[in-house]
């Protein structure tokens, strides 16, 4: 080879290293806070991980174990570093709740406001968990009925297991930690307290689908229902929820556990339900927005068949609760050009701060 053909050659590649041509783009991370590990949400998000590499090589798509719903918010609220690259598992409710953070009753599971604005970019169910009680009594017939008793719940670091039913006990019932026992136990010790009589009643999960036909009962019904003994479950009185949305300015949605999805279940169980979504900061990319929700319309499909949560999966469930508003402007692009954005019109728009402006 030649000195001026060698000199060429080196210049050509100096320019390649400049300029990038011919070199592979190096793929974006984009990190995914979900909930503690263990927790079906973060299987499925383990599955999208495989599954993106063969849609969209350029994003490497990693889900993060959090301490839960409450910790993401707060994590969120108060890192700028996230607000570029991070998508985060939450309920509606709990976004909700972000300004109103170090005061009564929140205080305790949001030690300091979070004024900072989100926007959804899909839902992934809806969970009754938190807002029904279950117990070993028969003599507990209604919510009023534990006042004075001891109730297990969920720790205060978790969204649906400990502030939901905390709030919908002093809210909708006038039962709080002055004139009742509340142990935060978490889901864990939870079953066992209960089998035990270590507390009067508990807490559980279930999720569902927009149409309230599939449900998705949690590990805890599988001890409870081992140890043989006779369940009796408590529902909510006629008019909660629309006091509970009146009080907290939240969008409950209605409905009845039907009889016989839980263990010896014999009546169905009034309750209401809060919708789980992935959001991320306003200030997020709108082109990434657009890609991330392309990617989980394409494997939604084939998650429905293969992990147990999405088997709630459906476009509905993906814009049910979104509205022009409280919605990325990103993602509101994806679903338009994936002709669901439509379909958002059948349900209830979820209520975000300031109408997630």
């Amino acid at each position: 080879m030649t000195l001026k053909k060698s000199v060429l050659i080196t210049l050509v590649l100096m320019l390649m290293g400049v300029f990038g041509y011919g070199l592979p783009a190096s793929a974006l991370d984009v990190r995914i806070m979900v909930c503690p590990k263990g927790c079906g949400l973060l299987v499925g998000d383990l599955y999208i991980m495989e599954q993106v590499k063969n849609f969209d090589p350029d994003i490497n798509y990693l889900p993060e174990a959090t301490g839960g719903y409450l910790a993401n918010l707060n994590e969120m609220g108060s890192n700028k570093d996230r607000w570029k690259d991070t998508v985060f598992a939450i309920n509606d409710d709990t976004l909700s709740f972000g300004p109103k953070g170090g005061k009564h009753p929140f205080a305790m599971f949001i030690p300091e406001p979070v004024n900072e604005t989100f926007k959804l970019l899909h839902g992934v169910y809806w969970g009754t968990t938190g807002h029904f009680f279950i117990t070993l009594d028969p003599s507990i017939k209604s919510v009023s009925d534990l006042k004075g008793k001891t109730i297990g719940l969920g720790l205060t670091g978790q969204s649906d297991w400990g502030m939901n039913p905390t709030l919908d006990l002093e809210l909708g019932y006038g039962i709080t930690a002055e004139n009742t026992t509340l142990l935060y136990l978490g889901p864990a010790k939870m079953g066992q307290a209960l089998l035990s009589g270590e507390i009067d009643a508990a807490v559980a999960a279930l999720g569902t689908d927009v149409t309230f036909t599939d449900w998705l009962p949690s590990a805890v019904f599988r001890e409870w229902k081992k140890s043989g003994k006779k369940l009796y479950y408590i529902g909510h009185e006629p008019g909660i929820v629309e006091k509970l949305n009146e009080e907290l300015n939240t969008s409950y949605v209605e409905c009845d556990i039907p009889a016989g999805i839980l263990p010896t279940q014999k009546e169905k169980i009034h309750t209401f339900v809060d919708r789980d979504f992935k959001a991320v900061h306003e200030s997020f990319p709108e082109d990434l927005a657009y890609k991330l929700v392309k990617l989980v319309a394409q494997v939604g499909p084939q998650m429905k068949m293969t992990t147990g949560l999405w088997r709630t999966w459906s476009p509905e469930i993906m814009v049910a609760g979104l509205s022009e508003d409280n919605t990325h402007p990103g993602a509101i692009r994806a679903f338009k050009e994936l002709g669901w954005w439509e379909l958002r019109k059948n349900f209830t728009p979820s209520v975000l701060p300031d109408g997630g402006k």
